[in-house]
C-alpha cells in the first residue's frame, strides 16, 4: 500500500470515529504538547542564557573594543534564534513523537475500559510505525479472542441445552405419567446424561491443551503396532457400515509419545471418516518415517468437506452445515485433536475436495 493510500485510508479511519473520541485524543496530544514545549524551551532558554552571559564577561575582561561588542552581539543574537530553533524543534518532536505517543496512550486506555475496536494510525516514522502495527495487531487478537470467547460461551449453552431439555422432558413425562418408566425411557435419559459427561470432559481436556497444562505421559511409541491397534478398534464398525479400513506402515516409526493421547487423536479422525463415508467406501490409515518426522495419514472417500468450511473446521463445536443437529457428537474433537498435536510439538493438517473424500496428516 502507497503512503497517499495509508494517508487516506487513515483519514477515513479518524472520520469515522466517534466525536468524542477524536476530541479525546486531540485534548491529550495538545496537553502533551504543552508539557514538552514548556520543560524544553526552559532547558533552552537556560543553556542559551547563561551561554551569552559567559560571553559577554570574556569579551569585557579579555577583548576591550570592538571584538567584544561583535561577541556580546553574538550571544544576543544566539539568545533569539535558539528559542526559535528549539520551538521548532518541540514542532517536530510533537509531530514525530508526542502526537503518535498521545494516540497511543488514549487507545490503550479505551482498550482498558473495554473498547477493543480502537486504533492508531500506522503511517508514522521510524519506530513508531512498528509500533502503532504491534498495537493494533494486539488490539485485533484481544478482539478475535473476545469473539471466539462469546461464541464458545453460546456454543456451550446450546449443547448443553439440548440434552437437558430431553433429560427434564423425560422425566416430567413419567412424572405426569405421560411416559412409563420403562427400560427404554430411562436408557434414552442416560444417554443423554452421557452425552453431557462426554461434553464436559471434551471441554476440560480442549481448556488444558490450550493453556499448556495438560499432562503428556511419554514414552516410545511403535506407531506401527498404535495403527494396527486402531485398526482393530475400528474393524466392527467399518464392516457394519459397509465402509473398507486399511493399514499400512513404512520406515522405522518409533517415537515418544503419550500413547493414549495420541490413539485419541487418531480414534477420532478415524470416526469422522466412518461418520462420513458411505458405504461400498475406503477408509486408509497410513505412515511414513520422513528423517526427521513421522507423517500418519487418515484418508477416506467419503462426501468430503467445502473449500469455504475447510479454515474451520478445527474450531470447537464445528459441524459444517449441521452445526445445530444433535448427533450425539459434542462437536470438540477436531479442536482436541489439533491441540493434543500442538502439545506433542506436532500439528494436524487436512485437504479435501467435496464429493471425493477427506485427507487428514498428523505430523509427529
Amino acid at each position: 500500500m502507497s503512503k497517499e493510500e495509508l494517508k487516506e485510508q487513515f483519514r477515513n479511519e479518524w472520520h469515522n470515529l466517534p466525536p468524542e473520541v477524536r476530541q479525546k485524543y486531540r485534548r491529550r496530544g495538545q496537553w502533551m504538547f504543552i508539557r514538552f514545549l514548556i520543560v524544553f524551551g526552559l532547558i533552552v532558554m537556560l543553556i542559551v542564557g547563561g551561554v551569552s552571559g559567559l560571553i559577554y564577561l570574556v569579551g569585557r575582561i579579555i577583548y576591550e573594543g570592538h571584538f567584544g561588542s561583535i561577541l556580546w552581539m553574538g550571544g544576543a543574537m544566539s539568545l533569539f534564534l535558539l528559542p526559535v530553533f528549539a520551538i521548532y524543534l518541540s514542532l517536530r518532536a510533537y509531530r514525530d513523537i508526542t502526537s503518535p505517543l498521545a494516540e497511543v496512550i488514549a487507545a490503550a486506555d479505551n482498550v482498558s475500559k473495554g473498547d477493543l475496536s480502537v486504533r492508531v494510525r500506522e503511517n508514522l516514522r521510524g519506530n513508531f510505525a512498528g509500533l502503532a502495527k504491534s498495537f493494533n495487531h494486539m488490539v485485533s487478537e484481544l478482539e478475535m479472542a473476545d469473539e471466539r470467547r462469546r461464541n464458545l460461551t453460546a456454543d456451550v449453552a446450546h449443547e448443553l441445552r439440548t440434552p437437558l431439555h430431553i433429560i427434564q422432558g423425560n422425566l416430567e413425562g413419567i412424572l405426569d405419567d405421560v411416559y412409563e418408566p420403562s427400560a427404554d425411557h430411562i436408557e434414552a435419559t442416560l444417554d443423554e446424561t452421557r452425552i453431557l459427561a462426554r461434553l464436559i470432559e471434551d471441554l476440560r481436556v480442549l481448556s488444558l491443551a490450550e493453556s499448556g497444562q495438560l499432562p503428556l505421559q511419554k514414552e516410545e511409541v511403535d506407531i506401527a503396532e498404535l495403527l494396527q491397534d486402531v485398526e482393530t478398534s475400528f474393524s466392527g464398525q467399518a464392516a457394519v457400515a459397509g465402509v473398507g479400513l486399511n493399514t499400512s506402515t513404512q520406515g522405522d516409526l518409533k517415537v515418544q509419545a503419550d500413547y493414549g493421547r495420541l490413539t485419541q487423536v487418531i480414534n477420532n479422525l478415524v470416526t469422522n471418516g466412518l461418520r462420513h463415508t458411505p458405504a461400498g467406501g475406503q477408509i486408509n490409515i497410513s505412515a511414513q518415517n520422513g528423517g526427521d518426522q513421522i507423517s500418519i495419514t487418515v484418508a477416506d472417500t467419503g462426501e468430503g468437506i467445502p473449500a469455504e468450511q475447510l479454515p474451520y473446521i478445527f474450531d470447537r463445536f464445528w459441524r459444517g452445515d449441521k452445526s445445530r443437529e444433535h448427533t450425539g457428537s459434542t462437536g470438540l474433537g477436531l479442536a482436541i485433536a489439533r491441540q493434543l498435536m500442538l502439545a506433542h510439538g506436532g500439528d494436524i493438517a487436512v485437504q479435501s475436495v467435496e464429493g471425493e473424500g477427506t485427507t487428514f496428516t498428523v505430523v509427529l
